[in-house]
């Protein structure tokens, strides 16, 4: 499979995950909804985030350079075996 590089395709693709995570969210608090399980879904997904961009930007930029990640599997390649994936 080749890259994306239609800049529409991949704002496409941006507004598709937006809908995805809007509607779970909102079909998970209307099923169950209380102060709590708002203030865990949220903590959930600011921790999901932020370990997202640790795994893909603060590696590339400042802890290991010479490596470029193509997804989490790679990530988690890197992680076990510090090689690094094939450029």
């Amino acid at each position: 499979m080749t890259d994306l590089r239609s800049h529409r395709a991949m704002y496409l693709k941006a507004v598709l995950f937006l809908v995805i995570g809007v509607s779970g969210s909102a079909l998970l608090l209307a099923e169950n909804f209380h102060w709590r399980t708002a203030l865990l879904l949220a903590l959930t997904i600011w921790a999901f985030c932020r370990s997202y961009y640790f795994a893909f930007y603060v590696i590339e930029r400042y802890i290991d350079s010479r490596y470029r990640f193509s997804g989490l599997g790679s990530f988690v390649r890197y992680l076990i075996t510090k090689n690094p994936p094939p450029l």
